[in-house]
């Protein structure tokens, strides 16, 4: 497989359409006329869906992956059209955070400042429309200091959304894992949508997770690509392919299964006590509701474990059989 099927497939499976380049007209005074408008302020819902473009993408995707197990951020660069929000680009800032927090400091806000400049300088007129930064391994939703973080930034930098990407996760499906967020003002009560989408959550980030959850939203994504950023496209996937081709999933994300099977032994004994400790009418109770009972849940942790093993053992075969291997005359 060369590169350029390669990149044919990384956009079928991230569902990459083409689209005009028109979408890269910049009207300075209709974007200003809609965010002195301010929308938003009457509906905490107004901003729906997130456009993302295929290069700023895969840029995003890039630096997740440098950091490895530490939190890398970075800053998106757009415009806002009706209830959607279009990322054109994004860059990298010069920061790094721990496993469970990432913060620009000083030296980060004057590259912002200094970057954005620049950008303008040269006829890059979109102004900076959100953050991103990674979830190493354990998914795409916001900690309690991203809720603050980003709901400090709705205050005084609207429009504003916050993308989350893991890219441990991303390595393992092959399909980035991705997701965009925004915050409800305080003090509003979010209307009750019912159980989201099962997602897995190591153990140790349950609680923080449950805890925050119903402060901020989740936006519908989707991603672009046109004729004007071709070549910039294939220069970046030529790097990231490099990358993947040269490394097997196998290997690269090894701690980060080991770290899997250790929170899934967590969590089927905790199954197993909370199993042992619940009476029948509990158990009935709780199926009512509708909810995943937690053997549920570990088994759909314990599938998805495997299903990103058997993926990461499919490639390396493929990379053997295509590299290893002579031909046969």
């Amino acid at each position: 497989m060369d590169a350029l099927n390669a990149q044919k497939r990384w956009e079928m499976e991230n569902d990459i359409v083409s689209s005009r380049d028109t979408i890269y007209h910049y009207n300075n005074a209709e974007q200003k006329k809609t965010v002195e408008g301010k929308p938003w302020l009457k509906n905490p819902h107004y901003f729906n869906k997130v456009k993302i473009s295929a290069v700023a993408l895969i840029k995003m995707v890039m630096h997740a992956r440098s950091g490895g197990d530490i939190e890398v951020m970075g800053l998106m660069q757009g415009k806002i059209f009706d209830d959607t929000m279009v990322v054109m680009d994004a860059f990298a800032l010069p920061v790094e955070g721990t496993e469970t927090r990432v913060n620009a400091a000083s030296e980060g806000y004057e590259y912002m400042v200094d970057y954005t400049d620049k950008s303008k300088e040269v006829g890059r007129l979109e102004n900076v429309l959100g953050w991103y930064h990674s979830h190493p391994g354990y998914g795409c939703w916001l900690s309690g200091i991203d809720v603050s973080t980003q709901m400090l930034n709705q205050k005084f930098q609207e429009p504003w959304v916050a993308v989350v990407i893991d890219p441990n996760r991303t390595i393992s499906a092959g399909k980035v894992e991705i997701g965009a967020f925004r915050t409800y003002p305080e003090g509003y009560k979010a209307p009750d949508e019912g159980p989201s989408e099962y997602q897995t959550i190591p153990l140790n980030k349950i609680e923080d997770f449950g805890v925050h959850a119903k402060q901020y939203y989740q936006l519908e994504i989707s991603y672009f690509k046109s004729e004007l950023d071709t070549k910039l496209l294939e220069m970046l996937w030529h790097k990231y392919w490099v990358n993947t081709l040269s490394s097997s999933p196998l290997i690269t994300n090894r701690e980060y299964t080991a770290r899997q099977i250790l929170d899934l032994a967590d969590k089927i004994e905790h199954a197993d006590t909370s199993l042992s400790q619940s009476t029948r009418a509990a158990s009935f109770a709780d199926k009512k509701k509708g909810d995943d009972s937690a053997v549920t849940k570990v088994a759909k942790d314990s599938s998805k474990i495997t299903v990103e093993a058997a993926h990461g053992l499919m490639a390396q075969v493929l990379k053997d059989i295509l590299f290893n291997r002579p031909l046969m005359s």
